[in-house]
């Protein structure tokens, strides 16, 4: 995964011939098209982004963050509702993920960060329908070992690949190197390949905590 060191970045090396800036929101966190965040928006800085993105009904780019460095993709945030306000200025709110982008350039002219983008489109590969048959059925098996269950969207929007990943707390590792991934036919695979790597830990799991809980003793 390329990263971006936010120490030597120029202020804005493009420009702006790339078009205008994509404010952004460094996060622990990869966001998919399509999946629900909710944030709750307390740094002075932030509250300023997001209250410009309220104001002119904009997106702002969710990319993750580690230290001082970013990811070089990243996906665009719709705000959805404001879910609460406080006195202080602080809000939560709850975004969703719209289109992935690759990051460009960092320019830190204002308070947050913003970005030179480039979208980034799939190729049209799609998987067969035993490969997508084949993920939810791994997915419904790691939900059930958590007594877990979850619908399906119907369609293919957002793309399976990304409810199927996005709706588990799964390595973020692997979750960008997926959003990084151009088609869904490569995403599908991969995600399959991840399912079938874990499952194996996740039964261990579930049958020590098994063990462990039926060797209290009744008096």
């Amino acid at each position: 995964m390329q990263l971006y060191n936010l120490q030597k970045c120029s202020p804005n090396a493009f420009g702006g011939l790339l078009g205008p800036l994509l404010a952004l929101f460094p996060l622990d966190v990869v966001l998919f098209p399509g999946i629900p965040l909710p944030l709750h928006i307390f740094e002075p800085r932030y509250k300023e982004m997001i209250g410009e993105c309220l104001d002119q009904k904009s997106l702002f780019g969710v990319i993750r963050a580690q230290e001082s460095t970013l990811a070089d993709v990243g996906c665009t945030a719709e705000i959805l509702a404001v879910t609460k306000t406080y006195d202080d200025g602080r809000m939560d709110i709850v975004a969703q993920g719209r289109e992935r982008f690759e990051l460009l350039e960092v320019n830190q002219e204002r308070p947050f960060l913003r970005g030179e983008i480039l979208y980034v489109a799939d190729e049209p590969e799609k998987p067969t329908e035993e490969e997508r048959a084949r993920a939810i059925e791994l997915h419904r098996q790691i939900l059930a070992l958590a007594n877990a269950q979850q619908d399906l969207p119907e369609g293919d929007d957002p793309p399976l690949s990304y409810h199927l990943a996005g709706s588990l707390p799964l390595d973020l590792d692997f979750k960008q190197k997926l959003l990084g991934l151009r088609s869904e036919s490569r995403r599908i695979q991969t995600v399959i390949e991840y399912f079938e790597g874990i499952l194996p830990t996740l039964h261990r799991a579930v049958q020590i905590r098994q063990k462990a809980g039926g060797n209290g003793h009744s008096h």
